[in-house]
């Protein structure tokens, strides 16, 4: 199996996407205030909007996609043909787990941030109570997402070349070879007849 270009730019412009995503959903966390109610003495939560949730989802199912598209090239190194063994092999043996290690870290975040980003907590308590704390997201944990993102691209890319390498053992195939081979016997033996 050889590289393919347009293979590399799927799977780098998703990540990348993922990323921009990720970074947004960083951006745009929910903030929230405590107010009183003014029906009674009890005082509940207003959040921000809810951006930062989508955004998370967004980068999550792209990054997954992004990783299932690896893995059905490769076919996920376990299916398929063995890789030549070598050096090359070690490598995408190596670069499997790492990138499916960043692909889960970066995935958890994701997924993690935007469930709790999507938590709202309604009445906090009563009236007369003043350090009440709604429940927001921690900073960073998107930004976290976001670098195993990039991460993951590395990783999957590196993956994706070595296990190309490893796979024809570092030559390309060649194509038609038999066909110019049979057409230049044709003509030497044409040659013989002639003379």
């Amino acid at each position: 199996m050889a590289v393919s270009l347009p293979i590399l730019v799927i799977l780098i412009a998703l990540h990348l996407i993922a990323f921009v995503f990720a970074v947004g959903a960083e951006r745009r966390r929910s903030a929230a205030k405590v107010v009183p109610d003014e029906y009674d003495d009890r005082t509940y939560c207003v959040y921000t909007t809810d951006a930062s949730t989508v955004y998370g989802l967004s980068a999550f199912f792209l990054l997954l996609i992004s990783h299932a598209i690896v893995n059905a090239l490769t076919r996920c190194l376990c299916c398929g043909k063995g890789l030549v063994s070598g050096a090359r092999s070690t490598c995408a043996v190596f670069l499997f787990i790492f990138s499916w290690i960043s692909f889960l870290g970066a995935e958890s975040c994701l997924l993690a941030g935007s469930a709790r980003n999507a938590y709202h907590t309604k009445y906090r308590g009563y009236f007369g109570v003043n350090d009440l704390s709604c429940a927001t997201l921690r900073k960073g944990v998107f930004a976290a997402g976001a670098a195993l993102t990039l991460i993951s691209m590395l990783a999957s890319i590196l993956y994706y070349w070595a296990h190309s390498k490893a796979d024809t053992g570092g030559w390309e195939k060649h194509h038609n070879e038999g066909i110019v081979l049979a057409t230049h016997q044709q003509q030497q033996g044409s040659d013989f007849g002639k003379a």
